[in-house]
């Protein structure tokens, strides 16, 4: 059963996202009007230590009113690589620069609204060069041992699911039976 766009206009818009509305229909011939948010792609970026520590960020979320474990992240801007995004998101942000990124990942978080492709990316080493330029991203930045991701996600301390999905992924390819890619 596939839904057919018709048209879409823009109610909203400015440098990050739009707003659209979309006239849809409906395999059985009806219409609706769906709301969606067009965003630009958001680069993610993280290293796990030889300790297989993962570089976490404990943040709060003023939209949901809650704190959690993030993974550095940012929008990629109009012709940037999204993998040199994600470096630089990670150095921003932590203070870290990366070692040689591998992508681990491209998800798509809330699919039925948005059309935001968070592309995930992590270093197995990383320099430190000093305080996060963007301090005020994150109330600490702390490596946490691998082998804590999954309790950490079932108690709700990974809110986000793209990040507790890349964590998950993440400790599956260094802790599990699995060899690296």
């Amino acid at each position: 059963m596939q839904w057919t766009k018709e048209n879409e206009q823009t109610v909203y818009e400015n440098r990050w996202f739009s707003v659209n509305l979309a006239d849809v229909a409906l395999p059985d011939g009806r219409h609706l009007d769906h709301f969606l948010i067009r965003l630009r792609p958001v680069a993610v970026a993280t290293v796990v230590n030889e300790a297989n520590e993962v570089l976490l960020l404990w943040r709060h979320r003023f939209i949901t009113d809650s704190w959690g474990w993030e993974l550095a992240a940012g929008v990629v801007e109009d012709g940037e690589d999204i993998a040199a995004a994600a470096a630089r998101e990670l150095e921003e942000e932590t203070g870290w620069r990366p070692g040689p990124l591998r992508h681990l990942m491209s998800v798509e978080p809330s699919n039925g609204l948005t059309d935001a492709r968070h592309h995930i990316y992590w270093a197995d080493e990383g320099v430190h060069i000093g305080h996060p330029v963007d301090d005020f991203e994150s109330d600490r930045r702390e490596w946490v041992p691998l082998k804590l991701v999954p309790d950490m996600v079932a108690r709700g301390e990974v809110p986000a699911a793209n990040m507790a999905a890349a964590l998950l992924l993440l400790h599956h390819l260094r802790l599990g039976q699995d060899t690296l890619p």
